[in-house]
């Protein structure tokens, strides 16, 4: 790891870990030796970080250079941490971490009132249940909507049926009971619904449908807000 990578997971560790943070952890975090991190510690001191303590008092981020200073009101406080909240609540181990990421971030560039009322917000996220985790890999997902490239799947349909499709994934939807993937079917040749948990195998192509995403997208959910004015009752889509 290069010592300004490693500086960077530092801060990060500075802003995510409870302070005040003891050397030992921030070494095992930065997997350098003790001496290393005190540093490191003088390395982020000397680019402008405000960091409180010292060896064995344990150390506290007090001001993040890295990061612009950011102003919110407490209700816009507490609709990001909620929001953040349900995506730790509802999503995969790497929206977890980004989540929690993401917070730390956030609240490491309040001032100090804003930032107790970021760690003691009033609201919060429980659920009983968690939607079941599938075997697919949703990062795997996620990338190629980003890259905009197919994907070949293996499906399991309502009826039973196991069939393998190219799609071209446009968007990761978290409806209340699962998560669906809005595609293009090169099989079907028209828009699809996949259950995630129906999705078998998963493999990437190097078929680009570029840069098509959005545009497809539009006319999707234009689509099914029709069919919805259309069809009030009407269900999910089969695939």
């Amino acid at each position: 790891m290069s010592r300004s990578a490693r500086l960077l997971r530092l801060l990060q560790a500075l802003r995510s870990l409870p302070a005040p943070v003891t050397a030992a952890r921030l070494a095992e975090e930065t997997a350098v030796s003790p001496r290393t991190l005190y540093r490191d510690i003088d390395a982020l001191r000397g680019a402008g970080a405000v960091i409180d303590g010292a060896p064995g008092y344990g150390y506290t981020l007090t001001e993040d250079p890295a990061l612009p200073p950011q102003s919110f009101d407490r209700l816009e406080i507490e609709a990001l941490v909620l929001g953040l909240s349900e995506v730790a609540s509802r999503g995969d181990s790497a929206l977890v971490a980004a989540a929690e990421a993401a917070l730390a971030k956030i609240i490491a560039t309040l001032p100090e009132r804003q930032q107790r009322q970021a760690i003691h917000a009033v609201v919060m996220v429980h659920r009983y249940t968690r939607p079941p985790m599938t075997a697919v890999d949703l990062s795997e997902l996620r990338r190629a909507s980003w890259e905009e490239r197919a994907l070949d799947i293996t499906y399991t349909d309502g009826t039973g049926a196991r069939t393998e499709r190219r799609i071209w994934p446009l968007s990761i939807v978290y409806t209340e009971r699962s998560i669906v993937v809005l595609a293009w079917c090169c099989l079907r040749q028209d828009f699809r619904q996949f259950l995630v948990d129906k999705i078998g195998h998963v493999a990437a192509t190097e078929e680009s449908f570029r840069p098509r995403r959005v545009g497809l997208l539009r006319e999707y959910i234009a689509r099914m807000q029709a069919e919805r004015r259309a069809q009030p009752a009407a269900g999910e889509g089969t695939a």
